[in-house]
């Protein structure tokens, strides 16, 4: 199964009125496609490191058939195929709706999900072939929208003790998600059910706006697909990494305001790929605590009951870490020495927090657990119990659905990846082969997969409908996290619902929020 839209003839080329001007995009029958609508003024010049503006307004109707540009990034160690060239003029979105969908059909407005991608905050892009809304949008009658957004320096350097805006990029997402609620009506969507949802920085960004005061409103229900959600900064944090990136370009704040874009990338990647080697569980572009837009460490106001009020879903994978172990990445600490030295350092940094003691760790973990045991702790501190803390936290708000993705192929198995970071995203999009070098299912699986993809993909869009992923298809009721039972569905060949599934680790980590600070 591919969501290659070019092969497809196109038999229609329809025109929307949004807010700012005509655009026309293009359908094929099956779906129609607006890509590379500006939803933000370019962010160059005196807009770098500022917040996002509207667009100019134009009377042309523009062409929205190609990808806009995308936030310009180092070279991913994982191939990403971003889908088209980067530029710093990357502010653009792109629609995916059933055809014949727009303000002038028939039927009630469709459900929206507005996508944003993951990538460690550096890389990725809303144009990734992986990210193609054709098969979710028409197998489920939703309207999918795909955002860019800035990365890297460009999107997550505080420099505003320089006098320059904090946070640019959870702005970015809050203007394009007014842009969907300013427009999306004509696209056939309906401003009124509209879900945010991400993947890894994805979701932590996610997660971030719904305990931002700014974003009241602009969503209905949020998907959080394995959020490091404890992977903010405060601002001595923040200010600490702006001045590595600024040592490294040997620049003021103002200098760098004017310095040649990819002079700001290479730079990126240097502190990107320095600052976990030097700490390790530390990333160096994060979303920061800046007290304006965003005004306490998220988990911190779930755990205060302070999020919005609206449903979420919410989970991570079985074997998290599995995939930074592969690439030999140094994002995750994967080593035991590695493990230990994240352990000294939140200790610095968070004086008289109770880090689990060994024993605790060997019970959570059990025997047959011993030699991969620095791999299950890289992976619940980093995913799974933030994850559960903002569970536990958001469920005094909103009705809160808690799942963990342990389905992995033959092939998966066989190299030791299981159920991986990352990959449960082909079946949440039903695009389960990206081509002919696609080895995902090499050994066996594709019908066990694409069974388990329409079960995601119904669950995910029953709950951008409803807010209850619960759908008539023979399947385990999924009831909301409570306290009494904290149900947990586990996605696998067959789906389960099993109570408490995280018990073991939850007693092990206990309530206090490990992060840094």
């Amino acid at each position: 199964m591919t969501a290659d839209a070019s092969v497809r003839p196109i038999v229609d080329s329809p025109v929307v009125q949004t807010r700012y001007g005509p655009v026309r995009g293009a359908d094929d029958g099956r779906v129609t496609t607006w890509k590379g609508i500006r939803y933000a003024a370019p962010p160059v010049g005196d807009l770098r490191w500022r917040a996002p503006v509207p667009p100019q307004p134009w009377t042309e109707v523009a062409d929205a058939t190609t990808f806009g540009p995308v936030s310009p990034q180092p070279r991913s160690p994982i191939p990403m195929g971003l889908g088209t060239h980067a530029d710093e003029d990357c502010l653009f979105l792109n629609i995916w709706a059933p055809s014949g969908t727009g303000a002038s059909a028939t039927g009630e407005p469709k459900p929206v999900m507005v996508w944003v991608h993951g990538g460690a905050y550096i890389f990725g892009s809303g144009s990734q072939p992986m990210y193609d809304g054709t098969v979710l949008a028409t197998g489920s009658d939703v309207v999918v929208v795909t955002i860019n957004y800035r990365l890297g320096a460009l999107g997550f350097l505080d420099l505003s003790s320089a006098g320059f805006d904090s946070n640019v990029a959870l702005r970015d997402v809050l203007a394009a998600l007014r842009w969907v609620q300013d427009n999306i009506a004509e696209f056939g969507g309906d401003p009124d059910r509209v879900t945010l949802f991400g993947e890894s920085a994805g979701a932590a960004i996610t997660t971030t706006l719904l305990a931002v005061p700014e974003a009241a409103g602009l969503f209905s229900r949020a998907i959080a697909q394995s959020a490091p959600a404890t992977s903010i900064y405060g601002a001595e944090r923040a200010g600490t990494m702006a001045g590595l990136f600024l040592d490294r370009l040997g620049m003021t704040a103002a200098e760098a305001h004017r310095a040649p874009v990819e002079t700001l990338v290479d730079a990126s990647q240097h502190v990107f790929d320095h600052v976990p080697a030097a700490t390790p569980g530390l990333l160096a572009f994060a979303p920061t605590v800046d007290g304006d837009l965003v005004p306490d460490y998220p988990v911190t106001l779930a755990r205060a009951g302070k999020t919005h009020p609206v449903p979420l879903l919410i989970g991570t994978n079985k074997n998290e870490a599995a995939l930074f172990r592969l690439m030999r990445s140094p994002l995750m600490p994967i080593a035991p020495k590695a493990v230990r030295t994240m352990f000294s350092e939140m200790a610095n940094d968070q004086p008289g927090l109770q880090l689990p003691t060994a024993e605790q760790v060997s019970s959570a973990y059990p025997a047959k657990m011993a030699r991969t045991r620095s791999l299950w702790v890289a992976s619940d501190v980093g995913f799974r119990m933030p994850t559960v803390w903002f569970a536990e936290g958001h469920t005094a708000v909103a009705p809160v659905y808690l799942y963990r993705f342990d389905w992995a192929t033959p092939l998966f198995k066989t190299i030791r990846l299981g159920a991986a970071h990352a990959t449960e995203l082909i079946y949440v999009w039903g695009n389960l082969i990206s081509g002919p070098r696609d080895v995902t299912f090499k050994l066996g699986g594709l019908k066990t997969g694409e069974e388990l993809s329409e079960r995601m993909r119904a669950r995910w869009t029953a709950f951008a409908a409803t807010g209850d992923p619960n759908v008539p298809l023979g399947q385990p009721h999924w009831a909301p996290y409570r306290d009494g039972d904290r149900a947990t569905l586990v996605i696998d060949r067959r789906d389960r619902v099993v109570d408490d599934l995280d018990r073991p680790i939850r007693q092990a980590w206990g309530d206090e929020v490990l992060s840094f600070r």
